[in-house]
């Protein structure tokens, strides 16, 4: 059976916040840039006035719930615009106070031309976007973020492309044509990726073989920047070990990880740019990720780089005397 559909009126209130893919939702932190997408040319402006233009319905306070609404509402007689959702935070049920606005916009390819600029004009009618950034090739991203520090994101699908949505993870503003109807009622569960797993372990075990290179050269405030990328893989693992179906961005990892993932994060040894300090941290790092990385590749049927593992604990010795765990 279905999942009933949720939509959004004006009249009911929101509820306080992949499966679906990484761009429609927490774009916050590193989830902020994807270099696989090009940027648009001249299509970042700031302190823009044209928000501000004569007749405007600018509310200098606008809440979430009015700039959802407002925003819908302006888009709904746009008839390129075949379908409109809210998705992130929001379509999975899951925002809070702090969520951004993450919008998916179904529209064939050959409209996607003029969408920015009918995207831009219902945003400032309601807002004053004081940072745009436009993002294309197949399909469009586009990052807002407006006076009251709003964060509103715009992703297009096609209606090709909607078979990587499921009905849990979306709200319905407006659907011409019941597209919702058709997607699975419920996300899949998330699932280990193996050629990500293998490059992230492999990037955990070259990131730790740098450290002589970094010790050698007293270049302790550059080992706390490799320390921060090895922390990053650990959280990556520990969302891995979850299977977490609604992810959101990089501010959302309370509610993905469990008490003893969270215990083992808040063990590790703060970060300092000494050579005492770095080599410890990077240790730590490598006695939480490593056994728990070779559980997760044997469990998803990834081949260990041992050679790889190896020689790099061999020019540690031989570097810095150290031993891994």
């Amino acid at each position: 059976m279905s999942a009933p559909a949720r939509h959004l009126s004006p009249v009911m209130p929101v509820r306080p916040s992949p499966s679906v893919p990484a761009t429609t939702g927490g774009l916050d932190y590193v989830h902020g840039f994807n270099p696989s997408l090009e940027p648009v040319p001249v299509a970042c402006w700031s302190n823009d006035v044209s928000s501000k233009a004569k007749g405007s319905t600018l509310n200098s306070a606008v809440s979430r719930e009015q700039a959802i609404d407002s925003i819908a509402e302006r888009l709904k007689p746009d008839h390129s615009i075949r379908a409109l959702y809210l998705s992130g935070s929001f379509g999975a049920g899951l925002e809070d106070r702090f969520s951004d606005i993450d919008f998916l916009a179904v529209v064939d390819d050959d409209r996607l031309q003029t969408l920015p600029q009918t995207w831009r004009s219902a945003v400032s009618e309601i807002c004053e976007i004081v940072l745009w950034r436009e993002f294309k090739r197949r399909n469009l991203l586009i990052n807002i973020v407006t006076a009251e520090w709003l964060r509103i994101d715009l992703v297009t699908v096609s209606p090709d492309q909607m078979g990587r949505y499921a009905q849990d993870g979306l709200k319905i503003l407006f659907d011409r044509d019941r597209l919702f109807d058709g997607l699975p009622p419920d996300s899949a569960p998330s699932a280990p990726q193996p050629e990500k797993l293998k490059y992230q372990i492999e990037e955990f075990i070259r990131i730790l073989g740098l450290m002589p290179v970094a010790m050698g050269r007293k270049e302790y405030f550059n080992s706390i920047t490799g320390t921060f990328h090895l922390r990053n893989l650990l959280v990556d693992l520990l969302i891995e070990e979850t299977g977490a179906p609604h992810r959101g961005g990089a501010l959302h990892i309370q509610r993905l990880i469990t008490d003893e993932q969270k215990a083992l994060l808040y063990s590790l040894p703060a970060l300092s740019a000494d050579r005492e300090s770095a080599i410890e941290a990077n240790l730590a790092y490598a006695a939480a990720y490593l056994p728990r990385a070779r559980k997760l590749a044997e469990r998803v049927g990834l081949e260990w780089p041992q050679r790889f593992e190896q020689v790099t604990r061999e020019n540690l010795k031989r570097e810095l005397d150290i031993d891994l765990p």
